[in-house]
């Protein structure tokens, strides 16, 4: 009777095993970084996206507010709204009159509110209340080429953090943020 042969066919060594777990710890460490990048990203698009919901929503305001010719052919023009409570408040604001020139690049009082998680207004002032996640700040500038029918309104919203030398300047549009323009022309009743 003869002895049966075995052969190093019928199982796995030990170094196969230890390259073969290399091989999937590395894949699972490759998936777990891709699976942080998907959630920082995604969390970076939310945010975005609310402050670009935000700053729609204060154009839609400012672009409210009156701006054309009574019946006679007079201009109209809100200069008083006050549009950073909830509701508006006819009197006490600025309105659509023309902003400083700085009023994107710091808090200027009537042309910057403050926003809560929520999504309510919490007030202007220049400083942030204690509970507002969102800055929105607005320039209202008559058009160079037509200043007395035309005003260009910009609306820039930002989380509250420091935006360091973005704000001098040109301000700039950073990560996360919106930044809107939009033109508005007097039109007759």
């Amino acid at each position: 009777m003869a002895k049966s042969n075995l052969s190093s066919n019928a199982g796995f060594s030990l170094l196969e095993v230890l390259v073969a777990t290399a091989l999937l710890a590395s894949a699972l460490v490759s998936l777990a970084q891709l699976f942080a990048m998907a959630t920082k990203s995604n969390i970076g698009s939310r945010n975005t996206t609310y402050a670009a919901v935000l700053a729609q929503q204060k154009l839609e305001e400012l672009r409210s507010l009156a701006w054309g010719f009574d019946q006679v052919g007079l201009p109209i023009s809100d200069i008083t709204t006050d549009t950073t409570k909830t509701p508006e408040d006819p009197i006490g604001g600025t309105g659509l009159s023309p902003s400083p020139q700085t009023s994107l690049g710091e808090n200027t009082t009537g042309w910057v509110d403050y926003i809560d998680s929520f999504g309510n207004k919490q007030g202007t002032g220049s400083a942030p209340p204690q509970n507002a996640i969102y800055t929105r700040r607005w320039m209202v500038s008559p058009l160079p080429t037509n200043p007395n029918n035309t005003l260009v309104i910009q609306v820039l919203v930002f989380r509250n953090k420091d935006r360091g030398a973005a704000d001098q300047g040109a301000v700039k549009r950073l990560p996360e943020e919106a930044r809107m323009i939009t033109v508005k022309t007097r039109k007759a009743r």
